[in-house]
């Protein structure tokens, strides 16, 4: 070779062809596709074998046939150590990728490409957040996140000359992890769930074009908005109290869907609950949960946790299971800050002028040096104008309070979860979770039930789903829903709960949610499922994740054809909708024509009052409004006349669509040529690296509204689903769990693991997780065994 495997590496970490490179060094595309297997398959970590380390007592990490860790050891610190060890050997370069998320430090590594995410980081101060809460930390929570950050170190230390490739790509080295850096990793998490700001800056760019009637509050309307968590009369009628809330800091510097459902033994074929969960969160080619089982000290747990966060976060124990969902309540909001030229650096509140606080941040840019960015806040907090997409800013500094800049405890909460041994010990172990606002379902092998409302949800005057002025106290927060107040259910009179990002309650709820969700159609079709047998199998479970009716297309698609009835230019495309059963299967056609045109229609829907990127924002957020525009316009949107037109040219506009990307022929219309799963790699817009690090891009079933839940994305891309499977028998015996992981578990590319899963996900298969020693053992593919240093 006329170049060195660094060079090689550096290169193409930099963006330059495979292609040119091959030219480079003299080789043929054949010769460097197999020095990169062997590059790659240099790097995979040892796990088999004996070594010694820092510990008490021996650990054993005892792999199975997909890679999953099973973790023993004879107490809780030694058991965190392997912990840290494992994850670390699969997923090192996620880990310091997400820790440089967090702290937003991208840009060193990436350059200027990153400088969104820093930015967000930086201004949010995450690192701040982060370090607040280590040091309100639990002194459990502290020994456990030690001894992690202690086996992710000796992961570092052993491969500094032989890395993850992703380091020599980017020409770099991990340093030393630290304990603070998981909980940069929680928060940053935690500001991915919950701060989604375009939920309120959209609906404020609409409100501030259309004015607050009849216009606006059609906009704001979800689809199957009333299919509720809690049924009527399970809630009490008033409030049992408001628990304190701090006030909202000024400058801080001295200081993101998924289904769930219990099902009680009284509606089941085993007599003992069953329960099921599938979040929902973007795809890639290593995945965001890592499957573990912990076996030692005063865990016996299997289940996800997320990569850097090192606990269970769903999952079951001998005697509890649980699954989680993001119960989309707010817990942030924005505010439109007064300024004045008279008053200059000053925010205006409660009737007088207030300094503003102000932090300089500054971030290194590879190859470009130190970029420095002047961070405002107001007494709500940190200015985000540079965060929102630009039609929904107004000139004026909006700011943001989250609760989520508080020490929240939710790595605390999640490991006292992990150990629980019922039902209501579950519930009082998430006493201390502040954020994000999750809804929890279990079950106990006491045959229990229920769910919990995890969290707590700001208590607000005043609602308002856009900015909120922020001179007038009136929109400050009075307080917090107490822990006794928030929505729960235990043991429910109709045997069932279920979850899937609906709302918790109706209106007369004693306390306002102050939700953003926008869709029921998931979980009224769970609902519909369980109700439709008198009892549900265990293996109706997994056949329930699969389901791809979609309750959009049964409620549109005849309103769709009473317009489009006189229309014979598309006869056969009104046919093939006239004959579809509403399945957004792969091998149809009817689900692309009408999953296109939906999205035509909700252009169609936007440019009738909105245009340029405002159009495009309100197409996105809009489809509450679009459906009900398909059955009638009360409202008025349209000009009189206009709705069916419209109607027939999205119709259109949809086949025209599928001409140019499919061809002319209906017959080559099929939903899963055009919603196909991606499964990048955070590298994959580098050069060719997308060659080299995603895995193969499928077909798949369902859409972003289907219980099977495959997401949906301008082009009808699948980039965001249920990547994640789980269901639990508590009948079974010994304990064990049921899951599937589209991502796989390993983040090194010549691992066996890599992509190991991804046809078991797509055709409906799982594999069995056991809590039992004996038939982990009778399973076991690779066994590294650490002995303490003074016994090896």
């Amino acid at each position: 070779m006329k170049l060195l495997g660094a060079e090689i590496l550096r290169r193409l970490g930099a963006g330059e062809s495979i292609a040119s490179l091959c030219a480079a060094a003299g080789i043929t595309r054949a010769e460097f596709e197999a020095w990169w297997r062997t590059e790659t398959r240099r790097r995979l970590p040892v796990t088999d074998g004996t070594s010694s380390a820092n510990l008490r007592e021996k650990v054993e990490i005892i792999r199975d046939g997909r890679g999953i860790p099973h973790i023993m050891a004879g107490n809780d610190e030694d058991l965190f150590y392997g912990f840290g060890l494992a994850m670390a050997q699969d997923r090192l370069f996620q880990l310091d990728y997400l820790r440089r998320r967090a702290w937003g430090r991208l840009c060193e590594i990436l350059g200027a490409e990153a400088m969104p995410l820093d930015l967000t980081a930086r201004t949010m101060d995450l690192g701040t957040i982060a370090q607040a809460e280590w040091a309100a930390a639990a002194a459990e929570t502290r020994r456990l996140l030690e001894a992690f950050s202690a086996g992710v170190n000796r992961v570092i230390e052993g491969s500094a000359e032989r890395p993850p490739i992703e380091f020599d790509l980017l020409d770099y080295r991990p340093q030393p992890w630290r304990p603070v850096d998981c909980l940069a990793i929680e928060g940053e998490f935690r500001w991915y769930l919950t701060g989604r700001l375009p939920v309120f800056a959209v609906p404020e760019m609409v409100r501030r074009t259309l004015g607050e009637g009849s216009l606006y509050q059609a906009f704001l309307q979800g689809e199957a908005d009333d299919e509720c968590i809690l049924p009527a009369g399970s809630y009490p009628s008033t409030r049992v109290g408001v628990e304190v809330l701090a006030n909202a800091g000024g400058d801080p510097t001295p200081c993101q869907g998924s289904n769930n459902w219990v099902i009680a033994g009284a509606r089941t074929t085993t007599g003992m609950p069953l329960l099921a969960s599938d979040p929902h969160i973007a795809f890639g080619a290593v995945s965001c949960w890592y499957e573990v089982h912990l076996c030692g000290g005063s865990f016996s747990v299997a289940g996800m946790s997320y990569c850097g966060m090192p606990a269970v976060m769903f999952g079951r124990n001998e005697r509890v299971a649980w699954g989680c969902t993001n119960n989309i309540c707010a817990q942030r909001d924005l505010y439109q800050e007064k300024t004045d030229p008279a008053h200059p650096g000053c925010f205006f509140y409660d009737g007088r002028w207030e300094p503003a606080g102000h932090r300089e941040e500054t971030i290194e840019v590879k190859g470009v040096g130190p970029v420095t960015k002047v961070i405002r806040s107001s007494s709500h907090g940190p200015i985000i104008d540079e965060l929102l997409p630009e039609p929904t800013r107004t000139g004026e500094p909006v700011s943001v309070r989250w609760l989520g800049s508080e020490p929240c405890r939710w790595l605390e909460a999640l490991l006292a979860i992990d150990r629980v041994r019922s039902a209501e010990e579950l519930r009082e172990a998430t006493r201390p979770w502040h954020v994000p606002t999750f809804s929890l379902v279990f079950c106990d092998g006491d045959g229990h039930i229920g769910y919990q409302s995890v969290g707590r949800i700001p208590i607000r005057k005043h609602p308002n789903r856009g900015y909120r002025p922020g001179w007038d106290p009136e929109h400050d927060w009075q307080g917090l829903i107490p822990f006794e107040g928030m929505p729960r259910l235990a043991d429910p009179a109709r045997g069932y709960a279920i979850t899937a990002n609906n709302r918790p309650a109706a209106d007369d709820f004693p306390y306002p949610l102050a939700g953003v969700w926008s869709s029921g159609y998931r979980a009224r079709r769970i609902r519909q499922m369980i109700e439709a047998n008198e009892r549900t199998s265990f293996d109706d479970l997994g056949k329930m994740q699969l389901d791809v009716l979609s309750l959009r297309a049964v409620e549109c698609v005849p309103h769709l054809l009473a317009v489009l009835e006189p229309d014979t230019a598309s006869l056969a495309a009104v046919e093939e909708l006239r004959r579809w059963n509403c399945r957004m299967e792969r091998d149809s056609a009817a689900p692309a024509i009408f999953d296109v045109f939906f999205g035509h229609w909700c252009q169609q829907v936007a440019n009738a009052r909105f245009s340029g990127e405002a159009s495009s924002l309100v197409a996105a957020a809009g489809g509450g409004l679009a459906a009900t525009l398909l059955r009638d316009d009360q409202a008025g949107w349209f000009a009189p006349g206009r709705r069916e037109a419209a109607v027939r040219e999205a119709f259109a506009a949809a086949l025209e669509t599928l001409s140019r990307r499919l061809g002319p022929s209906l017959d080559r219309w099929q939903w899963g040529e055009l919603h196909r799963m991606q499964m990048k790699h955070f590298l994959s817009g580098r050069g060719d690296l997308g060659e080299l690090l995603d895995q193969p891009s499928v077909g798949v079933h369902g859409d972003m509204l289907t219980v099977c839940n495959t997401g949906g994305d301008v082009d009808w891309q699948a980039r965001l689903g249920a990547g994640y499977r789980m269901i639990v028998d508590m009948s079974a015996s010994p304990a064990a769990m049921w899951a599937v992981d589209a991502g796989s578990e390993s983040g090194q590319p010549a691992s066996p693991h890599y992509a190991d899963q991804i046809s078991d996900w797509l055709n409906g298969r799982y594999h069995r997780v056991s809590l039992d020693r004996t038939e982990v053992e009778s399973g076991a593919q690779a066994r590294l065994m650490l002995m303490p240093a003074q016994q090896a």
